[in-house]
């Protein structure tokens, strides 16, 4: 059974491998293994250790901490029951496309979403 602190260090690595565009097997190759494990990490079905988490980190451009951001508010029940919004592929490529936009047009950008969302 997978520990939901493992899924979601596992989510965040594979949110990232996204936004940055790397496959699993460019990921894998950077970081020593086959991409199939890759595939396990990201489903939680393997833990990472600490080790590999920093190589994975490093092969991201992320601090390691950057993978357990969001886990404090989440407890396990809430995390095991709630939906996986990022492994929506329409999702993904929309947070991708998101953070290509330069930086003071991605705000104001947000800043409409937000009122947007609020107004329904």
């Amino acid at each position: 059974m997978k520990h939901p602190v493992d899924a979601h260090v596992g989510k965040r690595i594979r949110h990232r491998r996204w936004m940055v565009g790397m496959t699993q097997q460019q990921l894998a190759d950077k970081v020593g293994v086959k991409f199939q494990q890759i595939q396990k990490y990201e489903t939680g079905m393997n833990r990472v250790s600490a080790s590999r988490l920093w190589d994975v980190a490093d092969a991201m451009g992320v601090s390691i901490a950057f993978f357990f951001e969001g886990l404090a508010e989440a407890d396990a029940a809430a995390f095991e029951a709630q939906g996986d919004m990022m492994a929506d592929k329409e999702a993904l490529d929309l947070v991708r496309s998101y953070y290509a936009i330069p930086e003071a047009q991605r705000r104001r950008l947000f800043d409409l979403a937000r009122v947007l969302s609020d107004a329904a």
